[in-house]
């Protein structure tokens, strides 16, 4: 009875291996999962990981939204304070108090708003003082900072490949030519670039179409999908539509639309 228990038992194994063998999995991009980068952090260091020695992809791009995802929470944590504090201030009558027109002409200039008129602020700041899908923010990270292995990202904590134009800001790029003036902002850390990269996209002309489209799917009630949102970001790149399908395909093949939900 022993022997044949083994018997059927190898049988089993060998059946499992067959199977395996004949109809492999063709799920080529691994499957990362919110509760793999959302159980418990791996990284509560502020210190970027060196991700240039991973020999695993799976591993290194598991590590890499391990310890972005948080990052990019907080941020948006605090976009949404202060989203939250314009919404409380819209449904008051339209006299405010002098601390609360210092804080809303505060917001104004932090996120170039050049109306006037508060009522006409608030409208503005509430079309750019939102959140950010996790997964446009994943995906630009891992590509312009080649899953945090570029130059950029090592010297100057510059995830995102943002520039500055005060001279001493940042990193010299070596292709820059001689008539430009510009460098690659140089960060104090990561959450500095996130927090800079956010701002960029909701306050630069460059990027109005994107907001629109954010704007569009709050009052449709709809999930921000970062896939869609990719759309405005036509101006981010020289490629323009090559760079948008690019964002896009990574947002598809390692499965980020899950954290806009």
């Amino acid at each position: 009875m022993k022997f044949l228990s083994m018997f059927v038992l190898a049988g089993a194994l060998v059946s499992a291996f067959l199977i395996g063998y004949f109809f492999p999995h063709h799920n080529v991009t691994p499957a990362i999962t919110a509760e793999t980068t959302t159980s418990q952090p791996r990284f509560t260091s502020a210190t970027l990981p060196d991700f240039s020695t991973y020999t695993d992809v799976k591993l290194k791009k598991t590590d890499f939204f391990s310890f972005m995802l948080p990052r990019v929470k907080q941020a948006n944590q605090l976009i949404l304070q202060e989203r939250d504090w314009i919404k409380n201030l819209q449904q008051q009558s339209n006299e405010f108090e002098q601390t609360q027109m210092n804080q809303l002409l505060q917001l104004a200039e932090k996120y170039k708003v050049k109306f006037q008129q508060p009522n006409e602020i608030i409208q503005e700041l509430l079309i750019r003082i939102d959140t950010l899908p996790a997964s446009l923010v994943l995906a630009q990270a891992a590509n312009e900072s080649a899953w945090a292995t570029s130059r950029f990202a090592v010297q100057g904590n510059n995830l995102f490949g943002q520039w500055c134009y005060v001279k001493g800001c940042g990193l010299i790029p070596r292709g820059r030519g001689a008539d430009q003036h510009h460098e690659v902002a140089r960060f104090k850390n990561i959450q500095q670039s996130i927090d800079s990269y956010m701002r960029n996209l909701n306050t630069q002309a460059a990027y109005t179409d994107l907001r629109g489209l954010r704007r569009e799917m709050r009052e449709d009630n709809s999930t921000v999908s970062g896939l869609q949102l990719a759309k405005g970001l036509l101006k981010y790149s020289t490629r323009r539509e090559a760079y948008v399908e690019e964002i896009q395909a990574m947002i598809r093949q390692n499965r980020l639309g899950q954290y806009d939900k």
